[in-house]
């Protein structure tokens, strides 16, 4: 063993830089073949969904023919996408997006956030239907994100439990954000914690995303311009 170790040390000492350096690279862990083919896959789903919010924006939106696609649509249902936002008013994802009767499977909550009854939601698009991309969708001006960042106790504990929600987003975008500024902080920093909160919460959903089976994008919905800006990904980190 000791000669073999030797040996080993002196293969590796005369190899070239580059050549050790490539050697290296070889060995080092590369994110599953399928893991990348769905992240393409997410990608190119996602690209549908920006021509859709331009169309949105510029009021150019699809004539859309239902009476037949609803009649198709009632032997079964296969949508691309799952959209997880907040239940207002002003952010209706079909309409976001310029999209037709089942193309969305849309889970909706005040502060876009996800307990066990949407992460369950979700797993049945993901398992069931087939759905490969989830959009974490935030807005502008979020209520319950408003309601979070007073610090004021809610007047029911159905109420107070989506403060608690949506509480230690609140308490991030405190450390960097000014007063004036911790609204829209609060708002971003509770998109990516809902998208954490999903995988951390559900093995089902975790492993379709380490599998390349699940996309997941991060975004906030601006509410004037009628635009959905892309953020940052809190959990694609490979």
């Amino acid at each position: 063993m000791k000669r073999f170790l030797l040996a080993l040390l002196f293969l590796l000492s005369a190899m070239p830089l580059g050549a050790a350096q490539e050697h290296a690279a070889a060995i080092q862990p590369t994110r599953p073949p399928d893991a990348v083919a769905g992240a393409a896959v997410g990608e190119k789903i996602w690209a549908d969904l920006m021509d859709g919010n331009q169309r949105f924006i510029s009021g150019q939106t699809k004539p859309r023919e239902l009476v037949q696609l609803r009649h198709t649509l009632a032997k079964g249902q296969h949508p691309r996408v799952i959209v997880l936002t907040c239940s207002d008013s002003r952010v209706p994802p079909e309409l976001v997006f310029d999209q037709n009767l089942g193309d969305l499977f849309v889970i909706r909550a005040a502060g876009n956030i996800a307990d066990a009854i949407e992460l369950g939601s979700i797993e049945y698009a993901v398992e069931h239907l087939g759905s490969a991309l989830l959009v974490v969708l935030g807005h502008e001006k979020c209520g319950a994100v408003t309601a979070a960042c007073s610090g004021e106790k809610m007047p029911t504990a159905n109420l107070q439990a989506i403060v608690d929600k949506i509480d230690p987003a609140v308490a991030q975008a405190r450390t960097y954000a000014t007063p004036a500024g911790l609204l829209d902080a609060a708002i971003l920093e509770n998109v990516h914690q809902s998208a954490r909160d999903v995988l951390a919460n559900s093995e089902v959903l975790r492993h379709a995303h380490e599998e390349g089976k699940l996309a997941v994008i991060e975004a906030v919905y601006k509410l004037e311009a009628g635009e959905v800006v892309r953020l940052p990904s809190s959990v694609n980190s490979h």
